[in-house]
């Protein structure tokens, strides 16, 4: 329970920050034209009986604008890595040859980058569905605390409408994520 409406309105802010956050990590695993590590940064691979993220299990590099290359720290662990990378099922096919992998990224057609944008639109969504979710949580807290009269009908109002001033903040952040991701995904 809270003691007071900072309470509430704190815990608010950092849900909210973690949920535009979590987009953007999304957001940076879509694919663009255009080679990125965020590609293969995020797909975990078998090391040892684990599984480990490949940034932590191999050096991972763009020497040219559409390759992405992943040298391995144990090169016994590059059957993992690709078959990994496969499954992960972003659209790309790594390349082995036995020292390191190279990722080609093919160009995009017109009817992947309109696809991909759908799924950009749709992860912005999940997004606001969180964010209005924060909102109400925080909003019945705030309620709950003027009914049981620690705070004033009009400390709840003032709060209320920080609660709204804050997701109408972070609702613009989503849209600004999801408008550059579609502008990088549409650009040839």
């Amino acid at each position: 329970m809270y003691e007071s409406s900072d309470d509430v309105l704190l815990e608010a802010d950092d849900k909210m920050e973690k949920a535009v956050a979590h987009l953007q990590q999304g957001l940076s695993g879509l694919r663009t034209g255009k080679a990125s590590t965020n590609l293969v940064d995020h797909i975990a691979a078998d090391c040892y009986g684990a599984q480990t993220r490949l940034n932590q299990m191999a050096l991972i590099s763009t020497p040219e604008p559409r390759l992405i290359v992943i040298k391995p720290y144990d090169p016994s662990s590059l059957p993992a890595i690709e078959k990994a990378i496969l499954a992960a099922n972003i659209g790309v096919t790594p390349l082995n040859d036995g020292r390191l992998i190279r990722v080609p990224i093919p160009e995009l057609s017109e009817e992947r980058r309109k696809e991909l944008t759908k799924v950009a639109s749709r992860m912005g969504e999940e997004a606001r569905v969180a964010l209005r979710a924060v909102r109400r949580d925080a909003n019945d807290a705030i309620k709950a605390l003027e009914k049981a009269a620690t705070i004033s009908e009009d400390d709840r109002d003032r709060a209320l409408a920080e609660v709204q001033k804050s997701t109408d903040a972070y609702s613009k952040k989503v849209e600004e994520l999801i408008a550059a991701k579609e502008k990088d995904i549409m650009a040839v």
